[in-house]
């Protein structure tokens, strides 16, 4: 078994919920705190054992391309980032139509190869609570099955309707085998609240699938193209660790009070507490 080394990372959506600001930065590079929302999705690739990272970014998106470069005067202030430079190699393609998901990973064939990758939304940050990354977590699950693994997690039969949810088939622990997968189900078509939240490890065949699956609401959903690969065995690992929804406002926020909680401790919980009123 091969083992998995890159990732992919599609970050070429419009940002349309945060406009006016998206106009000029990026939604992945809108800060938690004091670090682009990007850098701690490639930070966590780094952490899993990846060792190369292919982002999948629009013409509009070039200042995406310039963090990730090493510059050296700036050395000293950007010591954190340069450092993760050092462990990452990355690459750049455009996405020159709104093709949807499976079309971003599509335009990594020839990165990929003949090689399992993990997937990476640009939208989620997932941040470890004494556990291991999230990817790493899925690449463990990956090696242990051979097949296709989405990350999931439980959500409010409200939240899973914007998501893919999968019905579940045997289950071991945190792994569960996928018999279908269902995209933004209504409440009549739910199989179960399982969540597919931003984070794949995938084998090559996923290509054939991508060229095979179904127009949806004017794009192409990877879980489809995931789907079309259930025959030979697709898993879901509800992950641990904390999920961000930072295309969302209130997502956004949430991981900027949260991220600020864990970094300021006493001070950030003072801080909230004076706001409170009776």
């Amino acid at each position: 078994m091969k083992k998995v080394r890159k990732a992919v990372i599609p970050a070429a959506g419009h940002g349309t919920r945060f406009l006016p600001v998206t106009k000029a930065v990026p939604k992945e590079m809108l800060a938690l705190i004091d670090k682009p929302a990007l850098h701690y999705i490639v930070q966590e690739a780094a952490d899993s054992g990846i060792e190369e990272v292919l982002i999948v970014i629009s013409r509009e998106k070039d200042v995406i391309r310039q963090y990730f470069s090493v510059d050296d005067s700036h050395c000293v202030a950007e010591r954190e980032l340069n450092d993760l430079l050092k462990k990452v190699r990355f690459e750049f393609v455009i996405q020159e139509d709104a093709t949807g998901t499976a079309g971003a990973v599509e335009l990594a064939k020839d990165f990929t190869g003949d090689e399992p990758f993990a997937v990476m939304y640009g939208d989620d940050v997932i941040i470890p609570d004494g556990c291991a990354p999230c990817t790493a977590q899925l690449i463990a699950a990956y090696e242990k099955t051979g097949r296709p693994v989405l990350g999931v997690q439980e959500r409010t039969p409200e939240e899973a309707a914007k998501y893919a949810v999968i019905e579940k088939g045997r289950q071991e622990g945190r792994l569960t085998q996928v018999l279908h997968i269902v995209e933004k189900p209504t409440p009549d078509d739910m199989p179960s609240t399982l969540s597919s939240l931003g984070r794949y490890v995938l084998t090559p065949d996923i290509y054939d699938a991508i060229d095979r699956a179904p127009v949806f609401r004017g794009e192409k959903y990877l879980t489809h193209a995931i789907g079309l690969l259930i025959d030979k065995g697709v898993y879901a690992y509800d992950f641990e660790g904390v999920r961000y929804d930072i295309g969302d406002k209130f997502g956004f926020l949430q991981a900027n009070v949260e991220i600020g909680m864990r970094r300021f401790g006493d001070k950030m919980q003072r801080y909230i507490d004076s706001l409170k009123t009776d």
